[in-house]
């Protein structure tokens, strides 16, 4: 799984406690902006090596103004996981992001002490990078979301709870009112959705958006006019210009 770029390159292993499971996670870069970067669907955490996202941003993690952390997934545990009841699928989703908040963070904070907190993915990644920053804005003090999916309730078979609601970003955000979140959505003020014309997730970043321009929230949507979007030469593109 050796990427081909020069950069500082760290693999890291170990179990899980609030996931009762080993992770793992592939850092690169020394020093910069800290991102977390979440996999593609039911991905893992070598998608952005495997996939050409980190040799398109050496440059920059060279330089040491990107310091990535890539890591792993339990998508096939959860939103993917059609042999679970959909309460134990969200349920799950709830247990890998007090993982992310609890267990990785952490890490990224013992090692990276950026006065930022950048979190970005593609498609669905991209849903995980704007969930947690949305319900975590003290944390995750940003996103860039590639053709992000914000809604899945296709996932869920027809089940719908308080958490569904409170984990699906064009539900919850358009009813938030809280101060709390407000003010320090517009104090982050790093809010990146970017996606295609032809991309089957437009409409959800076009929604989303619109919620955010409602509630007065910095962000910049980026609509390009690219054949195939939803794909990772784009997104690599993509990943270059707004990171």
């Amino acid at each position: 799984m050796a990427g081909a770029c020069a950069v500082n390159r760290e693999y890291h292993k170990g179990p899980s406690a609030g996931l009762g499971r080993m992770m793992e996670m592939l850092v690169f870069g020394h020093a910069g902006l800290p991102v977390l970067a979440f996999p593609t669907s039911a991905g893992r955490f070598y998608d952005f090596e495997d996939n050409g996202m980190v040799d398109a941003l050496a440059p920059k993690i060279e330089a040491g103004h990107l310091q990535l952390f890539c890591v792993d997934s339990v998508d096939a545990e959860s939103w993917y996981s059609r042999l679970l009841p959909p309460r134990l699928r969200v349920a799950r989703h709830l247990q890998y992001e007090r993982y992310i908040l609890d267990e990785v963070v952490p890490a990224v904070r013992g090692r990276n002490d950026h006065a930022s907190l950048l979190a970005m993915g593609c498609s669905l990644g991209g849903y995980h990078a704007v969930n947690i920053a949305l319900r975590h804005p003290d944390t995750i003090t940003g996103f860039l979301s590639l053709s992000g999916v914000f809604d899945l309730t296709g996932f869920l078979d027809g089940y719908y709870d308080q958490d569904c609601y409170f984990n699906l970003p064009t539900h919850y955000l358009p009813n938030l009112t809280e101060p709390w979140y407000l003010d320090r959505f517009k104090r982050n003020h790093n809010y990146v959705l970017a996606t295609g014309w032809d991309d089957q997730c437009l409409a959800q970043n076009q929604t989303l958006a619109t919620v955010f321009a409602a509630k007065a929230i910095p962000h910049q949507l980026f609509i390009w006019d690219e054949k195939d979007s939803h794909n990772w030469p784009t997104w690599q593109r993509m990943a270059r210009k707004y990171l």
